[in-house]
């Protein structure tokens, strides 16, 4: 049985356990370590053994079949390989003969050792699975990456769009474009690049590439808590200084998963330096898991209060509205929040990694492949149709639009001022206004904006 055989064998039999960034054991590192031991065990004895007039040491990438003399028959255990296939403990035999070894028998490997055939379909089917959630947020990430990058654009030029609270939503951006990014770098190293010796020596780029992912893995949740956090306040607080509590949502946002991330990597590289740091297979991994798991709790905390709030709101006497209404701008202000807190994380989050295989499949399809069309939804819900970016847009090309047609020279064209004293343009700028100089009307905006 050749190499390439045998790491066919080890990837379809354990796929289920090792998808990149999913926390698993790795039994498959062991019996590779074994095989490779057991290999250079049998080098070593061949040296020697092979000047006998028999049959000389022999790898076969599996078992090690020491020197005989001939005529002779040596019996061995099935490998350890085979042990997470089946069940069956049986035995394998190889004569000496003149024209050397012969072949295995009562016959080859799989068979002999109770390797179950029906078994390559299912495993086949695993690979065709994991094929499609790779195909799937390859997908979702580009698309997020691309409307990202625009919303981002728009954000930046339009200088009236400058505020707080698009300042934490570019920043929320910018966690998504280094998400998508930190993904395709990580599958191009693993995957294309060939680094798939996890189980030895990993190289210092793949190293620092999977530091790179789980940063900005890392990063992503930190900034859907910090947006969790903002609206909060906003709702909460009657008065306060955004320009102080921006300076602190930047170090919670980039500056606390830098700090975990660093213990992380401190950590596997005094205890656990083996392999490229893909796989997750120690108590270590909760440097990284527990932060995630308690920002995506405080999220969902902070989702239900907001929620308590806007319904306390709707239901004032001072909201004339019937109650067909009020709920629909629940359901509404309740799905808008859905996206930017990441509250469908919360589904899976806290399930364990011994659940069902068809669970773990379903969590697998949810997290990966829907969450990495995330940063496309909330790229178009908080940008590409919010009324304060279209007003402002539109204002900017009915500007461009009268500049193009009336000439650049518009002393002798300006619009004509109406019985109020303010003109079109100023109306727009009004209702574009997007940071209010009092707490108050920040509170009223982020209000209006979700009901």
């Amino acid at each position: 049985m050749d190499s390439t055989f045998l790491r066919f064998w080890l990837c379809a039999a354990f796929s289920g356990f090792f998808l990149p960034g999913v926390s698993g054991t790795a039994p498959e590192c062991a019996i590779m370590m074994a095989i490779e031991a057991e290999r250079g065990k049998c080098l070593r004895y061949s040296v020697s053994d092979n000047l006998t007039l028999g049959c000389g040491s022999l790898w076969d990438n599996i078992s090690c079949w020491p020197a005989v003399n001939f005529g002779e028959t040596k019996v061995l255990s099935c490998p350890l390989l085979f042990t997470y296939f089946s069940k069956i403990q049986g035995n394998i035999s190889r004569n000496c003969t003149r024209d050397g070894w012969s072949e295995i028998y009562p016959a080859p490997y799989p068979v002999a050792c109770g390797y179950d055939s029906n078994m390559t379909t299912t495993e086949e089917q695993s690979v065709v699975f994991y094929g499609t959630v790779k195909t799937g947020y390859t997908i979702g990430h580009s698309l997020s990456l691309i409307a990202l990058a625009a919303a981002m654009m728009v954000l930046c030029i339009f200088r009236k769009l400058h505020c707080t609270r698009n300042y934490i939503h570019m920043h929320l951006f910018m966690s998504f474009i280094l998400r998508a990014v930190a993904v395709f770098v990580k599958d191009i190293i693993l995957f294309e690049n060939g680094e798939s010796e996890y189980c030895f020596v990993g190289s210092v780029g793949c190293k620092a590439a999977m530091v790179f992912f789980q940063y900005c893995i890392m990063a992503n949740f930190f900034w859907l808590l910090v947006e969790g956090l903002y609206l909060h306040t906003l709702l909460v607080i009657s008065f306060f200084s955004e320009k102080k509590y921006f300076w602190w949502y930047i170090v919670i946002g980039w500056g606390a998963p830098m700090l975990f991330i660093l213990a992380w990597t401190i950590t596997r590289i005094h205890y656990e330096n083996t392999g490229c740091w893909d796989l997750i297979e120690s108590p270590y991994w909760w440097i990284i898991k527990a932060p995630i798991l308690v920002s995506i709790l405080v999220n969902f905390v902070l989702f239900i209060c907001i929620i308590r709030i806007l319904v306390q709101k709707l239901h004032s006497p001072d909201v004339g509205r019937n109650e067909a209404s009020q709920y629909s701008r629940l359901a509404k202000s309740t799905l808008l929040l859905i996206p930017l807190f990441g509250i469908h994380y919360t589904i899976f989050a806290f399930f364990p990694d011994t659940a069902k295989k068809e669970v773990l499949y379903v969590k697998l399809v949810f997290e990966l492949v829907l969450g990495s069309f995330q940063g496309f939804v909330v790229a178009v819900l908080y940008c590409f149709i919010n009324g304060e970016v279209q007003a402002e847009m539109k204002r900017k090309w009915r500007r461009w639009h009268l500049e193009h047609f009336l000439g650049s020279d518009m002393k002798y064209h300006h619009p004509s001022v109406g019985s109020s004293g303010t003109n079109f343009s100023t109306q727009i700028s009004m209702l574009a206004t997007c940071s209010p100089k009092t707490q108050r009307s920040s509170t009223f905006q982020a209000e209006k904006t979700l009901v």
